[in-house]
């Protein structure tokens, strides 16, 4: 019907004509016949001209921003996850200068000698200090502990090693090993696997002085035959953070080492499928 409408407004504009007439008496007065030609092509100018025009501003000014978004030809998953890599980016950064402004102090001790600054960086770094994290010295050490952190932002939960030692037994339940045996030097220091709470720290004849930790998705690690326990019950620990120191206590025990245990939903699993090896 629209298209009939359309037909007979044209066969209307085609018995019509345009009297031009001037301000000037002096000149004649012109008449235009319209044609089919002459409204096709003003139609057809305009037509033309409109979508020039609309390229033009949607693509070459700020307009085409207002109208379409920057991102709208993107799904709602590829949207999420530019959100999530710009707050592991943010993350990242606000890390480093956290390292650029200790590296800042360290450097300005260093040449002042200043002992009051050393000494309290010292202790600042000290096995008692809940923020301790265990860094071996080197960049790709600080870029590891930095993806640690970003991940427990996320919510994600990964284990590593809480001693730096070798292994001398694997996980084996059918012979009633629940865990990881690291053989280490008495008194080499033993780190949190991953960040929770102290729920049992103190001596049992049997695995001598031991300590426990809850972590968040069900998971609990054992830390058993110390020589000393640095962390008391309920206390709130970091991934990386020194708990204890390893030995050669309880009965059990065939020498010094560290007995490592991970728990899932209160049963045990293999810790070697678990820890980031690095």
């Amino acid at each position: 019907m629209k298209i009939f409408k359309i037909f007979n407004i044209v066969k209307e504009l085609k018995g019509l004509s345009i009297l031009i007439v001037p301000e000037d008496t002096g000149r004649e007065t012109r008449t235009h016949k319209l044609t089919m030609q002459k409204i096709l092509a003003v139609f057809l100018g305009y037509t033309v001209f409109t979508m020039l025009l609309g390229f033009f501003l949607m693509n070459i000014t700020p307009l085409g921003l207002l109208v379409f978004p920057k991102y709208a030809n993107l799904s709602s998953g590829d949207l999420e996850k530019i959100e999530v890599l710009n707050e592991r980016m943010l993350f990242l950064s606000q890390e480093l200068e956290k390292l650029k402004s200790t590296n800042d102090k360290l450097r300005s001790a260093i040449s002042l000698g200043d002992s009051t600054l050393l000494d309290s960086l010292k202790k600042r770094e000290s096995a008692d200090k809940k923020s301790k994290i265990h860094l071996e010295g080197n960049l790709l050490s600080i870029i590891r502990v930095l993806l640690l952190r970003m991940n427990e932002v996320q919510n994600d939960l990964y284990f590593y090693p809480p001693a730096a030692g070798f292994i001398s037994r694997s996980f084996n339940p059918e012979k009633g090993h629940m865990g990881t045996d690291y053989v280490l030097k008495t008194g080499t220091p033993v780190y949190s696997s991953a960040s929770g709470y102290v729920i049992f720290s103190g001596f049992t004849p049997k695995d001598g002085y031991m300590i426990i930790l809850s972590h968040p998705k069900e998971f609990v690690t054992v830390y058993k035959h110390c020589s000393t326990l640095l962390k008391k019950s309920r206390d709130e620990i970091m991934q990386g953070e020194m708990i204890a120191l390893s030995g050669n206590s309880g009965d059990i025990t065939t020498g010094p080492h560290l007995h490592f245990e991970i728990w899932k939903d209160g049963y045990p699993v293999d810790p070697e499928k678990y820890l980031i090896n690095y």
